[in-house]
């Protein structure tokens, strides 16, 4: 804007320019942006880490089947002297353990063909190759190892590299390792399309996305979640195709996610994410005075307080108080404002309105918020951090699928690298 614009504003207009750019920046707070990007004299302000007031702490849990006790019996009574015999009845007061790790080397089991001279006929017999040499040298262990690693650790392969002959000895080139990677995450096949079947199934399905650079082009990674599946998948297009390509056809009876167009539609009714809508309010809290976000942060805070206990109470009870949440809902967005932030926020809740209570009609069914997802997609978020991107599709598409089957996994308590070991090992 140059100057002759700033010469036709009003003197309204002038004021709400300059009340504008005296606004503070968004936070993670008040915004869907991550910790990282808040000013180091924000975090420095913010409250403390660690364990709050009140919290009750834990310890370490002693091993149930330790491989060596070692008992610790006194000899001879600390008071008079006399010798305490081995036969004298003794009780554990304590116990402390010491943990270390083994070695690791690898073993190599070498395969030698073998060729004999028949005494008989003079023929020269030669050894059948054995199943070990037909395909690649290493082992599942080794296969699972790397692929923990390289997905759940989120090293590149100049990094793992490393790590695979710093710990155990191996020297693989980085070409012999993406080898090695392609031909595990070809295991993982079958139970994504498992976890796929299972989510066109499912009642209630959220979804989320966010950024990442496949072959130097940006592209989006997709998450899908229902009660008894999650689906990673790595596509080019943020749009609605790749929603309707997921569900194939299958409308679930709730959709829950953020208020993005391309993840609207797919279902009976949508559950809009409230956290977002949270974070919206208290940035309009925070750099205004106008009454309407307040008042919307405290009708958040009574839903949340609701959705706390929601499973608890009567069907007709929570209809009543969907009711009547709503009609104060109803009452705050007829609220005249001269705020422009507040006005905003009016019709952005307007148009989402039958889209913030519908989690009471699915008591501990459907979530109030899409934070799962945002959970999900956090190793995703690190790793394209820490390693830019993947170098092809190939790689994007293989990682989905191993995080499709080991968080798929994790709903039924199974470990990720448990989970690696025993998919490859199959």
């Amino acid at each position: 804007m140059g100057r002759s614009d700033l010469e036709r504003l009003s003197r309204e207009e002038l004021i709400e320019l300059v009340l504008r750019l005296q606004r503070p920046e968004k936070t993670s707070r008040t915004s869907s942006k991550p910790p990282a990007t808040d000013r180091k004299e924000q975090r420095e302000h913010s409250k403390p880490g660690g364990a709050k007031p009140g919290h009750k702490g834990h310890s370490r849990v002693v091993s149930d089947d330790p491989d060596t006790i070692v008992q610790h019996r006194p000899e001879a009574c600390a008071r008079c002297g006399s010798s305490l015999h081995a036969a004298f009845p003794a009780q554990v007061v304590s116990v402390s353990e010491q943990i270390e790790l083994p070695e690791v080397t690898p073993i190599v089991t070498q395969h030698r063909r073998l060729a004999v001279c028949c005494a008989r006929c003079g023929t020269r017999v030669i050894a059948p190759p054995p199943e070990a040499a037909r395909g690649t040298p290493f082992g599942p262990r080794l296969h699972a190892v790397a692929t923990y690693l390289k997905t759940f650790q989120a090293l590149s392969y100049e990094r793992l590299q490393a790590a695979l002959s710093d710990l155990f000895g191996l020297t693989l080139s980085q070409g012999g390792l993406m080898n090695l990677l392609r031909r595990a995450q070809g295991r993982f096949r079958p139970g994504r399309e498992a976890a796929v079947s299972a989510l066109r199934r499912a009642t209630v399905v959220a979804s989320d996305e966010t950024g990442v650079r496949i072959e130097g082009s940006n592209a989006y990674h997709w998450v899908f979640h229902a009660a008894d599946a999650v689906v990673h998948t790595a596509s080019p297009t943020r749009g609605a195709v790749v929603v309707r390509e997921m569900m194939d056809g299958h409308r679930p009876a709730v959709w829950i996610s953020d208020r993005y167009t391309a993840q609207q539609g797919h279902a009976d009714e949508h559950q809009t994410c409230l956290a977002h809508l949270a974070r919206d309010v208290a940035y309009a809290v925070e750099v205004s005075d106008d009454p309407v976000p307040w008042r919307l942060q405290l009708w958040l805070q009574s839903v949340f307080a609701l959705a706390e206990r929601v499973t608890d109470l009567a069907a007709s009870t929570l209809s009543a108080k969907r009711r009547s949440l709503d009609r104060q809902l109803g009452a705050i967005l007829a609220t005249p404002s001269r705020c422009d932030l507040s006005r905003d926020l009016q019709a952005k809740i307007s148009r989402a309105r039958d889209q913030l209570l519908v989690f009471l009609a699915y008591p501990g069914k459907v979530e109030p918020t899409n934070n799962r997802s945002e959970r999900l997609l956090r190793p995703a978020v690190v790793q394209r951090k820490v390693t830019n991107g993947y170098r092809a599709m190939w790689a994007a598409t293989g990682e989905a699928d191993i995080r499709t089957v080991v968080d798929t996994a994790r709903l039924t308590g199974s470990s990720p690298f448990s989970t690696v070991l025993k998919t490859i090992g199959a």
